[in-house]
């Protein structure tokens, strides 16, 4: 089962990236060119949105209780080591945080006008969301590597 979540986990973010950056530069687009917000810009926030929570359920069942990295990392290993205090504290508390932006971006949006200051508020909140995912993917830049791509 272990395997099962981190395959979906770790193919799962390319999800969220691919429609995160979609509907950034959509936004972008759509606030330059000061354009009314379709069904298809719609779409896309909620794949995003969608998406990012699909990760938060995949992600939260390998912290709480099959990865040894989430909780039992912190169990076994402590705050120092570096692994640990990634995947157990870092990693979960900002993916967290960037969903949450991501829906109360969506949650804006139905409440702003529409044309510019709509495609804006997208542009911003989902910005935001897309730089804490980028942030927090385990690349091995800044944090520890992770396989791209999972077989």
């Amino acid at each position: 089962m272990y395997q099962i979540l981190l395959y979906l986990h770790s193919w799962g973010r390319w999800l969220v990236l691919l429609t995160g950056v979609l509907a950034v530069l959509q936004a972008y687009s759509g606030w330059n060119g000061n354009r009314p917000f379709t069904k298809a810009n719609n779409g896309l926030s909620a794949a995003f949105t969608g998406f990012m929570w699909l990760q938060v359920l995949v992600g939260l069942g390998l912290y709480f209780g099959l990865s040894p990295w989430g909780l039992n990392g912190i169990k076994q290993y402590g705050m120092k080591d570096p692994t640990a205090r990634f995947f157990g504290v870092e990693h979960i508390a900002l993916m967290l945080i960037a969903t949450i932006i991501a829906q109360v971006g969506r949650i804006a949006l139905k409440k702003a006008p529409d044309g510019a200051p709509r495609h804006k508020k997208a542009f911003v909140y989902f910005g935001i969301a897309l730089l804490l995912v980028l942030l927090m993917i385990p690349w091995g830049i800044w944090n520890p590597a992770r396989p791209a791509f999972r077989f």
